[in-house]
This record gives C-alpha cells, structure tokens and sequence, in this order.
C-alpha cells in the first residue's frame, strides 16, 4: 500500500467514524473521527504506518481527555428557565402600600402582592421601586 492509498483510508475511515456521530450524537465518535484526519495527514506528510496509528491513537485519546469533561460540564450547567415564584425573585416592583418589617403591598409582575421588607428596621414608601429578594408563600420580601 503506497501513501497515497493510506490517506485515503484514513480519510474512509474519518467518514465512517462520523456516520455514527451524526446517528446517535455520541461526540466521542466525531472525536475519533478528527483522529482518523490526523492520521491521514501523517499519511499524506509520508509517515508510516506506524506513525499513523500512533498520531491517531494520540489526537483520538487526547481529544477526549480534554473535549469530552468540559462538553459534559457545559451540558449539566445549562441555564434553567426559571417559572413561578422563581422568576420573580430578582424583579423590580412599585410600592403600592408603605412596606416595612411587618407587611405592606407591591405591584410586581402587573399583580399586586403583599410585601415586608428584608431590613425590619427598613420602610419603603409609595411609588419606590424594590427589588424582589425572595418569595416566601404569598409575600414578596423586598429590599
């Protein structure tokens, strides 16, 4: 087999190797794939079989000791889309009603709702704006 009949099958065996990357969206094989590119191109400088097996087996190995712990990190840290109660911490509301340590009412989110402030020794007047620290029943707890 001379170097030309050896990059092509790398280059086979790239392709090969993505097929079942795109079928099952497993990135291990995509790694493998850039593997067999490697090798082709090891083929293609003149590098032998052995070479090309070993630069194959290295970029393959090293890509997914490297890709695959952060893909998965970013996978599982995903932003969650934040619903009920949760979505509203964060948010800006209007007093409707004098907020303090025991109580008070804002609109928050176009509804009104009762509110104490987070700091008791703390009051907030009419037409201030608070933010929403937390929900806590059907009391928004503000600062």
């Amino acid at each position: 087999m001379d170097d030309i009949d050896a990059w092509v099958w790398w280059l086979i065996g790239a392709v090969g190797l993505g097929i079942p990357l795109v079928v099952t969206a497993m990135p291990e094989f995509g790694m493998l794939a850039v593997g067999a590119v490697a090798g082709a191109v090891t083929a293609g400088l003149g590098g032998g079989v052995v070479l090309q097996v070993v630069v194959f087996a290295v970029v393959s190995v090293a890509l997914i000791a490297v890709v695959r712990p952060v893909a998965t990190r970013h996978r599982s840290q995903r932003p969650q889309l934040a619903t009920g109660i949760d979505a509203l911490r964060g948010k800006q509301a209007v007093v409707l009603e004098r907020v303090d340590g025991s109580g008070g009412r804002i609109k928050l989110a176009g509804e009104v709702w009762s509110a104490r402030a987070l700091d008791t020794g703390r009051a907030y007047e009419v037409g201030q704006e608070v933010d929403v620290v937390e929900i806590e029943g059907a009391t928004a707890i503000v600062m």
